[in-house]
């Protein structure tokens, strides 16, 4: 929402919204601030409360309902320029001071005037309040516009929807501002277009309409052809079919418009049967007679026309081919040349076709009628209107005719209007605020106005007695009767009355007049027979008797009796542009100014000298003059307070006091001049848009101040406010969590209680029978029992003390745990034994049965390996391998044997085979001893290394038993028990060992303990053994 006064800040982008605001009231200068702004497709620019809309040929979106909805109740100047705007206050202004308003659309034939009226209608249909009747009465009025568009707009050089005519719309409102009815009066249409356009121009829309859009059962009934090249009436101006024209499309328009405008079907038929009739009527050929007379030879088309109009087609044959003259009692037939019988249909055309168009507003109205008998009668005094007038504007063409006189004198007459209203305006505004009102200089019109239409001296009036008098009047016995009346007025000229330089540029037909808008041409051909406009008597008595109820409508106003002439067009149009005038000066004024921006319909294009041109006849320099003659700037004492009040510390933030001593307070801290402001009752004036640029730029530069401590108070506010809420919530959650936790400890505690209450009971009742009491208590010794084991089981076999002792109830669980743990322990280290230790390990258990607990030397023997030999293949005599291959070696030792006589000792090696034991002496095998002759093998208990080999002797010369000592006798005994299967054979004995020298001869072995370990022979001829003591522990 970009206010009146902060666009000032963006005025070298886009331009300055309001040409009041301009430095330089200059037509260079308003024409650059327009090209600016329509650079940035701001097609909208305010002198004051005048709208100028220049025409992008293209779609924008500023026409939306989220945009009406941002325009809706709000100040004129705060937002920038729109019609909707201008709607909106001029809506609000009559309901507040509860009078009439109208808005005055002007322009050139393409500048939008059409567009801006439905624009303005739109906006009304959205806003009003809302009920059935008034939904109905709105769809009418927007509903109207295709039907007059239809009937009364066409293609023309400038536009392909021109207007050809003019049209005022009355839209009724209550008390409560709800649109309750309209009315339509229209002005000057174009009636000569029926039967001639120019070259790249169309007839009405209607008519193309029809034949392109119209259902073939229609065409049928009508007798069309659907060939719009086929109509006389329809091809003059060589485009009867136009790209950007739907005709198809606007026709399916056309008939839903007539159904909500409630047209019943007969009335539509007969509506489309006079469109048809025209077409049919143009279509008539004359042929000349022997002497030059009209003559009618085919009939079909007139036929057609007598059939559709519902008239007697002899009568209309006569009438278009013969005058009725009245002499006295005699009636005269006076036959029509061919040119004189062309002018004859042609009027017939033009006047049905113009009758009709008037009737179809009538209905129009009718429709749009207020219907609320309350609102029409008992409360009428309660009525306001907005009327919306859509008027041709100033145009200049290469020929000007009949029809650029009569638009451009309306012009004059609303220029008039327009400076009267306001300058009154002005001056009330002055006056209401009490500021002295400066007369301001314009150009006053009233010259050109009384140049046209005073009585007995205008134009209109010369116009008028050249048509009425007797005689041969022509077209130039006119201009020479204006060249009589005003050979000396400044603002007329013929080329009769024009200097030499004039001259060259006026031909003799044309007369010039300076309008306010510039000078114009006016070719006087056809003047007179355009403002006669006549259709004779016999013609009109006999479309006063057709079958068609709207063509006997029309004319049955017609006073066929009446001797008398009827008024002329002129006549009649200067009598209705009066008594508009007349009814706008009862009203409130707003104004639109529409302006084509090129005359090739492109979009982007700005013609400058097409702008300059348009700005010109508009009058828009007039306006802007006006406007800027006193103050160019004023405003209400609160808004202009509301606005600039941070420039001053004495308003700033809030101004407690009477709104104007503020405002003198903040204009003398700024530092205005007394000759740049007044200050009235309500509002301040100043004089100079500089002055108020510059306070707009003071404002500029404090606002970002100014917006960085409000930024720094709103997020302090803010933070603070946050802050609050976040504590708030943290109370809110610290109070809940503590209850919930509190909650929860309460119950945490209920339940410890419960559960120590149970134990203790259970304790109590530990050593009875399990029961409900004590269940749970056991279960709780047993569950402890069990973790408590799991962290402390046994971690090796050979740990037997640390096994847990078990509570009473868990005795005979513990035991069988226990062995199961050990075994499973025993199971895994046999099981993560390799075979080479097995082996080792399973001798070691031949060994222990043994010798465990008889031998002295066997515990420390225990942790000693053994291995597989003590010698090696190489150490042996390689005879002795020879001799003992077939044996298979198990295990050799190194050994000292004993004689068996003195017992003397000799180092031999004793090699185990598989089935004998061989005690070799270097390469002699001294003894061989067979496993199956082994009677026993006898150890002493203490720690020598003495073995004594019973051996059995059958032969008397055999050799006893065999005394060896060994170093490594456990490895040694334990390899021959496994080799000779002979554990059982190995005994342990305690002081001697018996033996058997040879057959029947005995000795011993005697074993005793000493200092030192000794073996000799003792007196006793036995031999004696000394071990040591092996230390205990």
């Amino acid at each position: 929402r970009l206010d009146m006064e902060g666009a000032l800040t963006a005025r070298d982008r886009v331009g300055i919204q309001d040409f009041v605001l301009l430095d330089e009231t200059t037509e260079v200068a308003v024409i650059s601030n327009l090209k600016k702004r329509f650079s940035k497709d701001l097609i909208y620019t305010y002198i004051g409360t005048l709208i100028v809309s220049v025409n992008p040929y293209k779609d924008l979106d500023i026409y939306s309902k989220k945009q009406m909805d941002v325009y809706m109740g709000v100040n004129f100047f705060e937002l920038p320029p729109h019609i909707y705007a201008l709607a909106d206050n001029a809506y609000h202004t009559m309901l507040t001071e509860f009078n009439n308003h109208f808005i005055l659309i002007s322009g050139e034939s393409g500048a939008g005037k059409t567009e801006a009226s439905k624009k303005i209608l739109q906006y009304y249909a959205v806003s009003c309040p809302s009920t059935t009747l008034m939904n109905t009465v709105r769809d009418k009025m927007l509903m109207s516009n295709p039907v007059l568009e239809a009937f009364g707009n066409a293609k023309t050089l400038k536009n392909d929807n021109s207007s050809r005519f003019g049209k005022y719309m009355d839209i009724q409102f209550d008390s409560q501002g709800d649109a309750v009815g309209g009315h339509i009066l229209n002005y000057l249409l174009e009636k000569s277009r029926v039967v001639h356009q120019n070259h790249g121009e169309r007839n009405f829309h209607v008519f193309y309409q029809l034949v392109e859009g119209g259902s073939d059962d229609l065409l049928t009934q009508l007798g069309l052809e659907r060939d719009v090249q086929h109509y006389y009436y329809l091809t003059q101006g060589e485009c009867a079919i136009v790209s950007s024209i739907n005709d198809k499309n606007d026709w399916k328009s056309v008939k839903n418009a007539l159904q909500v405008i409630e047209f019943d079907e007969t009335n539509t038929n007969h509506l489309f049967r006079v469109v048809a009739s025209v077409l049919h009527l143009g279509n008539v050929h004359f042929d000349p007679d022997s002497k030059g007379h009209a003559l009618l030879k085919n009939n079909t088309e007139l036929n057609w026309v007598s059939d559709l109009l519902g008239v007697d087609a002899n009568s209309l044959k006569e009438g278009l081919t013969f005058r009725k003259i009245e002499a006295k009692t005699e009636q005269v037939l006076s036959p029509f040349t061919i040119d004189h019988a062309i002018y004859v249909r042609d009027a017939l055309a033009k006047a049905i076709y113009g009758q009709t168009f008037t009737w179809l507003v009538n209905r129009i109205n009718e429709s749009m009628e207020n219907k609320c008998q309350f609102w029409s009668y008992k409360d009428s005094s309660r009525k306001t209107v907005i009327g919306l007038l859509d008027i041709y504007g100033f145009e200049v063409f290469y020929v000007n005719s009949f029809e650029q006189f009569c638009i451009n004198y309306c012009n004059e007459k609303l220029q008039q209007l327009f400076i009267q209203l306001t300058l009154k305006a002005e001056q009330e505004e002055y006056e209401a605020e009490g500021i002295e009102w400066e007369p301001v200089q314009f150009f006053n019109n009233k010259i050109i106005c009384d140049l046209v239409e005073e009585k007995h001296r205008g134009i209109i009036s010369i116009l008028d007695e050249e048509c009425l008098r007797p005689g041969d009047a022509t077209d130039l016995t006119f201009l020479e009767r204006l060249e009589e009346k005003m050979g000396n007025h400044p603002h007329f000229v013929t080329h009769k009355l024009a200097d030499k330089m004039t001259r060259k540029t006026l031909e003799r037909g044309d007369f010039r007049l300076l309008h306010y808008a510039g000078e114009v041409t006016y070719c006087v051909v056809g003047k007179l027979d355009k403002n006669n406009d006549l259709l004779y008597r016999n013609i009109t008595n006999l479309v006063c008797q057709s079958k068609n109820t709207i063509v006997r409508e029309c004319f049955s106003a017609v006073d066929t009796t009446n001797k008398r002439r009827p008024e002329t067009v002129a006549t009649q149009f200067k009598n209705s542009l009066q008594k508009l005038t007349e009814m706008l000066m009862a009203k409130e004024a707003w104004y639109i100014r529409c302006l084509k921006s090129n005359e090739s319909k492109q979009p982007g294009q700005f013609d400058e000298a097409l702008i300059r041109h348009q700005v010109k006849y508009l009058g828009l320099m007039e306006h802007l003059r006006v406007r800027r003659a006193g103050f160019a700037y004023r405003r209400k004492y609160e808004d202009f307070l509301k606005r600039y009040k941070p420039l001053c510390p004495a308003t700033w933030p809030h101004w407690r006091g009477i709104p104007a001593d503020g405002v003198e307070l903040l204009v003398q801290h700024l530092g205005y001049l007394p000759d740049e402001y007044k200050m009235g009752r309500t509002k301040i004036f100043i004089r100079h848009p500089r002055t108020l640029y510059a306070t707009e730029d003071a404002y500029e530069k404090c606002k970002h101040d100014l917006a960085s401590k409000l930024q720094a108070k709103y997020k302090g506010y803010k933070v603070k406010g946050e802050f609050k809420k976040q504590k708030e919530a943290a109370t809110k959650i610290e109070t809940c969590w503590r209850g919930a936790q509190a909650r929860k400890e309460k119950e945490n505690l209920n339940c410890i209680l419960f559960t120590c209450f149970r134990f203790i009971k259970a304790y109590i009742n530990r050593g009875e029978a399990k029961s409900t009491d004590n269940s749970e208590y056991l279960a709780f010794v047993r569950q402890s029992y069990l973790n408590r084991l799991k962290n402390n089981l046994p971690k090796t076999v050979l740990d037997k003390t640390t096994w847990l002792t078990p509570p009473a109830v868990l005795t005979e669980a513990s035991e069988i745990l226990r062995k199961l743990h050990y075994r499973l322990m025993v199971r895994k280290y046999v099981r993560g034994i390799p075979p080479q230790k097995k082996a080792q390990l399973q001798m070691k258990v031949v060994t222990s049965a043994i010798f465990k607990g008889k031998k002295e030397s066997y515990p420390p023997s225990i942790a000693q390996p053994f291995l597989d030999t003590r010698i090696s293949e190489q150490e042996i005599n390689i005879r002795v391998l020879s001799m003992i291959r077939n044996e298979q070696i198990k295990y050799s030792v190194p050994v000292i044997k004993y004689d068996r006589n003195g017992f003397k000792p000799r180092p031999r090696q004793l090699i185990l085979t598989k089935t004998a034991a061989h005690l070799v002496e270097e390469a002699k095998i001294k003894r061989r001893v067979s496993y199956s002759s082994l009677k026993g093998i006898s150890v002493s208990n203490l720690s020598d290394g003495i073995i004594v080999i019973h051996i059995t002797c059958e032969d008397p010369k055999q050799k006893g038993d065999l005394i060896i000592q060994c170093d490594h006798l456990y490895e040694f005994l334990t390899k021959l028990s496994i080799i000779a299967n002979k554990q059982d054979a190995i005994k342990v004995v305690q002081g001697s060992i018996k033996l058997e020298i040879q057959s029947g001869k005995e000795s011993a072995v005697d074993f005793t303990t000493g200092q030192e370990a000794m073996v000799y022979k003792a007196k006793n001829g036995h031999l004696m053994v000394v071990a040591t003591r092996t230390k205990t522990r």
